[in-house]
């Protein structure tokens, strides 16, 4: 007999070893280890604005000081994402209350747009770019709100580094690059304004790519007056004046007045207790809660007898989100204009009627009876034991190609996502925040906090969420296994805006097993293979024992968990 090489030897019985163990999660193992540190934590979808968090955190900074500090870096670093002309969201623990805030700071529709105007247009959904779908961006305002609970640096020393990084400039990433030359390109092609000069000349005429140094001293200059002026800054004078002149000149309608009077609310997070941890979401218009039904429905199912990446794993958690996501286009939407049913929506008793519609065939739903893109997401924890959970978006990448001359950013076009039908609970009125898709989570064990962690990616967050729980929950998976193992979504049903989308498909990622592909045919699913959907996760982990962080970043992008 031959022998085996000794090198041969020592990786077989290291892959004999793993098999035993929950380390290879379908057939994939974790990119990296945990981060691990005592004093705090950042894990941000950029490694630059990681470390300006980290900067932060070291000179004194709150968890929120340090979010705040590197969101601002990241609409610089990564404007194919997001920016101060976006929508925030954030859950916060704080270590002094021994509790969780939630803040919704998206913006609202224009008052002087009606829906009578999209009618007289001919248009049976809002346009997806241009002046149309532009709300007012409720990020700015955030950030103060944030500032004003929860901050303790003042804001010219929070926002110095990302202002620095704009006049001075950085290298632009592999993704980043690659997002923005397609973005850019598309936006001079639709004969938009101001691109030019917001992105290309300020770089010596041209868009540089990867590794090449990138500038915006138009976005240093905004971000400069709004840590000298404040959220007024912003909402009110000069600057809003500009916003809201460029987008009538374009044949839109936000006005001074509806930036002037924009405000962020203060809001409770809700939850639902699966299996021992209570997981929490933030109320629509977000769609944190379709995650909670998922995991209301899916508690009732055994899955210590049900393997990871199997098909019995796929299907199920796939119906779940059908049924969701039918409430979800159905009741979700501004709380000041609908009252959604958040409560029985969350009951043990509707998730037990809505379970029974289960069975072993892929079906279509309808949503119960009731009586009545890109993103980034970021999370930070502090040594006091400040945790954050943030996400920030523009909508469908960079935005509505919408560019106010001279202020280095682009306007959100959230407004898309409203329906244009009559009577439903989604649809167009004035002053009216949309339907959101951006959501961060939190889970808390025992009154303590477990874990901060969002993913990116429009209609999957809630199917992430729900992954990422299960992966932790469920399947015995470490934080950071919890972001790399394969991830599946489902596309179809019906859209918040109101259309039907179909039956949809399955889409999985290359390490789900080709046994579980036949056995989701089997059932009736069409099944396909995802790119470029499901990237975009991060997570802080508290250690109550050990009194230790542990970060997680997925290799999925380009972002960084570190600590000190």
């Amino acid at each position: 007999m031959k022998r085996i090489p000794l090198f041969l030897t020592a990786v077989l019985a290291l892959v004999s070893g793993l098999q035993g163990q929950d380390r290879i999660v379908g057939g994939l193992q974790a990119t990296r280890s945990e981060v691990l540190a005592q004093n705090g934590m950042v894990a941000t979808s950029h490694p630059l604005a990681t470390q300006i968090g980290l900067d932060i955190l070291k000179k004194g900074g709150t968890a929120i000081d340090a979010a705040i500090a590197a969101n601002a870096a990241l609409g610089l670093m990564e404007p194919s994402g997001n920016g101060v002309g976006g929508d925030l969201f954030a859950i916060v623990w704080d270590a002094k209350t021994q509790q969780l805030y939630g803040l919704n700071a998206s913006g609202r529709s224009p008052r002087g747009l009606t829906l009578e105007y999209f009618k007289q247009q001919g248009l049976d959904h809002i346009p997806a770019l241009g002046p149309l779908p532009v709300s007012v961006p409720g990020a700015v305002s955030g950030w103060f709100e944030l500032h004003g609970k929860f901050g303790k640096l003042p804001m010219e020393e929070i926002l110095a580094p990302a202002i620095s990084y704009a006049e001075n400039g950085f290298p632009l990433s592999q993704l980043v690059a690659w997002y923005m030359q397609r973005s850019v390109a598309m936006y001079q092609r639709r004969g938009f304004p101001n691109i030019k000069e917001t992105y290309l000349d300020q770089n010596g005429g041209k868009l540089p790519g990867e590794g090449e140094v990138y500038k915006n001293p138009f976005l240093a200059n905004t971000l400069r007056q709004i840590a000298k002026g404040g959220r007024d800054a912003f909402y009110k004078g000069k600057m809003a004046k500009t916003i809201a002149d460029f987008i009538q000149s374009q044949g839109g309608f936000l006005s001074a007045d509806d930036l002037a009077s924009h405000t962020a609310e203060w809001v409770t997070p809700v939850s639902v207790n699966y299996r021992g941890y209570d997981v929490w979401e933030l109320p629509p218009n977000g769609q944190g809660i379709a995650a909670l039904q998922m995991l209301q429905i899916l508690e009732g199912y055994d899955f210590s007898n049900i393997p990871f990446g199997s098909a019995e794993h796929l299907h199920l958690v796939t119906e779940a989100k059908k049924l969701a996501f039918e409430d979800r286009a159905k009741y979700y939407a501004d709380p000041d204009f609908v009252k959604t049913p958040v409560e029985t929506l969350l009951s043990d008793a509707y998730a037990d009627t809505r379970r029974k519609l289960i069975t072993e065939r892929a079906a279509t739903y309808s949503a119960g009876e009731i009586s009545a893109g890109e993103t980034i997401y970021m999370t930070v924890a502090d040594k006091d034991g400040n945790m954050i959970s943030l996400i920030q978006s523009n909508y469908r990448g960079m935005g509505s190609g919408m560019a106010p001359p001279g202020l280095g950013f682009m306007l959100q076009d959230r407004g898309e996502l409203f329906s244009l039908t009559p009577g439903q609970a989604n649809t167009y009125e004035p002053g009216k925040r949309p339907f959101h898709t951006i959501i961060p989570a939190f889970i808390t064990k025992d009154g303590q906090p477990f874990a901060s962690f969002g993913v990116m990616g429009g209609d999957f967050q809630p199917q992430g969420h729900t992954q990422i729980v299960m992966n932790l929950i469920d399947f015995g998976m470490n934080l950071q296994e919890a972001g790399d193992a394969p991830r599946f979504d489902h596309t179809g049903g019906t859209a918040p805006t109101g259309e039907d989308e179909g039956e949809g498909a399955v889409r999985i990622e290359s390490g789900i097993p080709y046994e579980t592909v036949r056995g989701l045919i089997d059932r009736g699913h069409t099944v396909q293979f995802g790119r470029d959907i499901y990237g975009g996760y991060q997570a802080i982990r508290w250690d109550p024992v050990q009194k230790v962080y542990h970060g997680a970043s997925e290799s999925r992008k380009d972002g960084q968990a570190a600590g000190y």
